[in-house]
């Protein structure tokens, strides 16, 4: 933890106010088919949770006031493809309700993410960004399709707590996803004008 905690501090130093870590650790915990086999559920009953949230928190204690830390559980974005399915559930009650952020971006742009009923889970103030907005295809969603499942979301997380945006990035890796430049600039403006839309 102190590696992190250093580097943190570092890039505050020179001049970050907001610091996000994309951490893959967690969706280990949510994949229903690792989850099944043998070495799945040896992970899961082996106390890895509380290990990972505690170097996690450790790793945030004594940060100065003015720096904001955000969390992306990634499911894997390797040339539009994914390594991890399943719901939150299974690190709901540590990951949500215990983890020392102020949000959490989380890939909720298909069925694999599952519900969002372990959103109730999210403790204290800290927020939510949806990530209903694929960025592994160049297909646009549905707009209301989307304000939708807002609205879903919203029934476990109250609307002030919520915000949107793309499920990853377009190219966490030097392959790239695969969509156009074009069809990137779309996924945006539609994130931007529904976000203008359902919170003003």
């Amino acid at each position: 933890e102190k590696a992190y905690h250093d580097i943190i501090i570092a890039f505050y130093n020179e001049g970050a106010r907001v610091i996000q870590l994309d951490d893959c650790s967690w969706g280990l915990f949510l994949d229903d088919n690792f989850l099944a086999t043998p070495d799945g559920k040896a992970y899961a009953e082996s106390g890895i949770q509380d290990i990972l949230l505690d170097l996690n928190n450790k790793a945030s204690e004594n940060l100065p006031e003015d720096l904001t830390i955000n969390t992306h559980v990634c499911r894997g974005n390797y040339h539009s493809d994914f390594a991890f399915s399943g719901g939150y559930g299974p690190v709901a009650a540590t990951l949500f309700a215990k983890e020392n952020v102020d949000t959490y971006f989380l890939e909720y742009d298909s069925k694999r993410a599952g519900g969002f009923e372990p959103l109730a889970k999210v403790s204290g103030d800290k927020k939510v960004v949806l990530g209903l907005v694929t960025s592994k295809s160049g297909e646009l969603e549905d707009r209301q399709e989307v304000i939708d499942r807002i609205k879903e979301a919203s029934q476990y997380l109250p609307l002030d707590r919520l915000w949107l945006s793309t499920q990853c990035g377009f190219a966490s890796t030097e392959e790239g996803n695969v969509l156009t430049e074009q069809q990137e600039w779309d996924k945006l403006k539609l994130v931007k004008s529904i976000q203008d839309e359902v919170w003003g």
